[in-house]
Parts: structure tokens; sequence; C-alpha cells
């Protein structure tokens, strides 16, 4: 039952129906209730009256030659048939059942119940189409049968008690019912009164303040969802940061390959300036271009990591395959800069190198740690740097492992966590880059439950090298065996 009927949902609402709507529903029960009872507490006095007519009557017989008699003195009768509202009824019936007073068409008691010498008793009864309540007893005479004798009384008397009391009882609680629906209503506006204080304090605030909200000056029960908005404004908080650094490291890196081609544009525009000149300032211009498109790409790679979160399309993959395709397209730029790139580990469609992930991004992943191990590592036509790519499976164990290893400088222990971040770069190169292939790989893994951890590739020499180990999860490597057969 709604009392208050509303398109959205009110808190007020919810809790006013719960409280009023069982307070309306008891209300009719309460006077159906009270309206018995009246019954039963009118009746009482009237029942004793009866009682007391009925022993009354009683004394007045007596025994005559054997037999019975009644002598009900004229004033005695008058008294007894006297009353304002109710007619008043009685029967006195001989040992053999002939009639000695009263009324003839009074009704006899239940056939099958015996009779009580000096116990009197009650019952409701009808006479000539009235309710009446009849009080009855049995008188024994010596030597004789029991004598029976009736007084009936008909019910308006009780009925006009039982009313008075029922408004008694009705009235004030006609009063007292809008009181209460008042009360609760007051009640119900001073108990969510600090909702209201809470929301005035968020309105109230600027919109750059995410500072977190007092959870003592809440109610106990608002505390919980105080504590979740305050950790939302943390974490809201954190974003904006994170994104305020991520712009102004981008703007950063851009404008130095920009500037770069307007150097070199204004170098080529001027005066007296030979072939070789302008050659050189074109080649610098297309080095900066390209600076700049790759860092913009590495961007919108990292973006479309961080946006594909919770709508990630996964489907059974194929990683050693990815891998070798990975590594067939960073060939030419491996050739370019004479570094000996190659593959080594399970071959696709092996047992064990199939897992539950999105193909593009797994595909952008070893793209990317390809890219940043043939930058990072120094090469030349008499001495190439060597770069691999692994994929160790077991699936025995469930395990399914992503190694890219080059012969570089390694990376200092102490910059192991750093490199993930958003434009670092390890220090002591002077390797062009953006400084956003390692984030990109992270972001990735993480959204496929991977581990990324990094190591020496050959401990203990110089240069060390450096090993990038992606451990995928055991939930993300399995897939069903018939996809498994399928793809072997």
């Amino acid at each position: 039952m709604k009392i208050f009927q509303r398109e959205q949902r009110s808190l007020f609402g919810e809790i006013l129906d719960w409280m009023l709507t069982p307070l309306l529903l008891l209300w009719p029960v309460s006077l159906a209730l009270t309206w018995l009872v009246a019954q039963s507490i009118a009746g009482r006095p009237f029942d004793r009256a009866l009682e007391y007519n009925v022993q009354a009557l009683a004394q007045l017989i007596t025994v005559q030659g054997h037999r019975a008699a009644f002598n009900l003195p004229q004033p005695a009768r008058e008294i007894l048939r006297a009353d304002d509202s109710d007619q008043v009824y009685f029967q006195v019936l001989g040992s053999r059942g002939e009639l000695l007073a009263g009324e003839r068409d009074f009704p006899q008691p239940p056939e099958d119940e015996k009779p009580g010498t000096g116990e009197t008793r009650l019952r409701d009864d009808e006479i000539r189409g009235l309710d009446v309540r009849v009080a009855y007893t049995w008188v024994q005479l010596p030597g004789a049968p029991p004598v029976l004798v009736q007084v009936a009384e008909t019910r308006e008397k009780r009925s006009v008690l039982a009313t008075e009391i029922i408004k008694g009882v009705m009235l004030p609680q006609l009063v007292i019912l809008p009181l209460a629906v008042l009360l609760v209503w007051l009640a119900l506006v001073r108990g969510i009164k600090p909702l209201s204080e809470l929301e005035e304090r968020i309105r109230a605030r600027k919109p750059d303040d995410l500072s977190p909200l007092d959870e003592k000056a809440v109610p106990l029960e608002v505390a919980p969802l105080v504590s979740s908005v305050n950790d939302l404004l943390t974490r809201l908080k954190d974003s904006i940061a994170t994104q305020k650094r991520f712009l102004a490291d981008a703007a950063h890196q851009l404008k130095t390959p920009l500037a770069g081609l307007r150097m070199q544009a204004d170098l080529a525009q001027r005066e007296q300036v030979d072939a070789e000149q302008l050659k050189q300032s074109l080649k610098q211009i297309g080095r900066s271009s390209m600076r700049a498109t790759h860092t913009v790409n590495q961007l919108l790679a990292l973006a479309r990591a961080e946006s594909s979160g919770k709508t990630l399309v996964r489907q059974t993959c194929d990683l050693a395959a990815l891998a070798v395709e990975a590594v067939h397209d960073t060939v030419p730029r491996a050739m370019e800069k004479h570094v000996d790139l190659g593959y080594d580990g399970a071959q696709p469609g092996a047992p064990g190198v199939l897992l539950q992930g999105n193909p593009t991004l797994l595909k952008e992943l070893v793209r990317n740690l390809l890219d940043n191990a043939v930058n990072y590592t120094p090469s030349s036509l008499e001495r190439p740097g060597v770069v691999t790519a692994r994929v160790l499976a077991d699936p025995f164990g469930r395990v399914l492992v992503l190694q890219v290893e080059d012969s570089g400088p390694g990376i200092p222990e102490a910059e192991r966590e750093l490199v993930f971040q958003p434009f670092y770069r390890a220090l002591g190169t002077n390797v062009d880059g953006s400084g956003l292939g390692l984030p990109i790989v992270l972001e990735i893994a993480r959204q496929h439950q991977a581990s990324i951890t990094i190591e020496d590739a050959r401990p203990g020499r110089q240069p060390p090298g450096t090993r990038v180990s992606v451990r995928f999860d055991a939930t993300a490597a399995e897939a069903p065996a018939g996809e498994a057969a399928e793809a072997a």
C-alpha cells in the first residue's frame, strides 16, 4: 500500500509509507477489537442484574399440598417489568412443566442440558423476534422435580452502553491519529535533516574542492555513504591529478619536435642556403615529424588501452602466433638499426599457448616491448645487438609467459618501477622516444590479469641486457578443450 505515489523514489516517502500504513490499517482493527471488548464489558452489570432477578423470583416459590406454588405481588410484577428502554420477560414452570407464572411462549433451555439446582446460568435466545439475554435456574423442592425459573431482557441498554464505550475510545483516537501523523512527519523531517545539511555542504563546495567530507558530522547510518563518497573523491582527485600530469608531460613531449620543425623550416627559408644545408634541414624536419607522429600514436594507444577496461572484448588468442606476427612487423626497423631480431620458444598452435584476451591489445603489448628493446639496444654493423622474443608454455602447470630480452645496457634496479610511469626514460640514454611504451604494456597486462617483471638478461656480464617477462594468470591462460584442439 502506497499512501504517497511518486515518479521517483523518495527516502522520506518510503519511511513515511511504512510508518503510516500499518497505523492506518491497525486503526479499524483496533475499533473492532474495542467493540468486542465493549460488548463484554457492557453485558457484565446487566448479567448480574438478571441473575439477581432470577434469585429473587426463586425465593418466591413455595410448596402447597406437595405442589409448587408461585405468588408474585402485583407491585413486584410492575417493578420487574418497568424499564425505559428494554423489555423484561419471566417464566416459572412447575415440577410437571405446568406454567406457574409469566410468559407461556418463553423459550426453553437446550434439551441436552441437565438441570442444576442452585446454579444460575446465562444464555442468548430470542423471544417474539427480539434478541434477549436469559438468566435461568432450577429450584429443588422436597420430594418433587425441580422448578424452572427464567428471566429474559432485551439487549438495548447493552448496545447503548457498548456504543458509548466505543465513542469514548474512538473520539479521542480521531484527535490522536492526526496528531500522531503530524508527530511522525516532524520526526522524519528532523531525522533526515542531516542528509539535507550534507547535501547543502556538498552543493556549497567549489568545483575544484575534492577534499574528504567529515564523517563525524553525520549520523552513524550515513557514515558508510560518506565514506564511499570520500573514497570516490580520493580516486577522482588522483585521476584528475594523473590527467593533468599526463597532459602537461604530453604537451612538453610534443613541444620539442614541433619546435624543431619550426626551427628547421625557418633555417630552410633563409637566403643563401645551399642544397646540402636545405637537404639537412628537410631531414631534420622529417625526423621531428616522425617523432611527433610516434608520440601522438603512443598517446592514442595508451588512451585506447586505458579506455578498454570493462568493455574489453575477449576471445581465444594464440600468444605465440601474436608474438611471431609482432616480430615480423618489427623486422624492418630492426634491420635499419642492424639489430639481430628473432623469435624463440613455443610455436603457434602448441599446447598451452592459448589464452582468453583481446588479440589487438596483446599484439600491441608485444610490439611495444619489441620497439622498446630495439630502441635501447646499441647496435652497429660490426657489433649487432640481439633482441629475442620468447613464449614459454607449460600446459600442465597452466603457466604462460611472454619474454622479450635484449643485449642492451639494462635497467638499474632502482629504476625498474619508474620506467612504467608515462614519459619516464632511463637515465644515461640518448634514445628518441616518447616514454609511453612500457606504460602501455603495463595497462594492457593489467587488463589481462598479468604481472610484469624486469631483470637482467645476462647477470654478471657487461652489458647485462634486459629481460621483460609478462606472466599471465592461470585463469586467463585457460581455454576450452575444443578450442585448443581446433587451434592446434
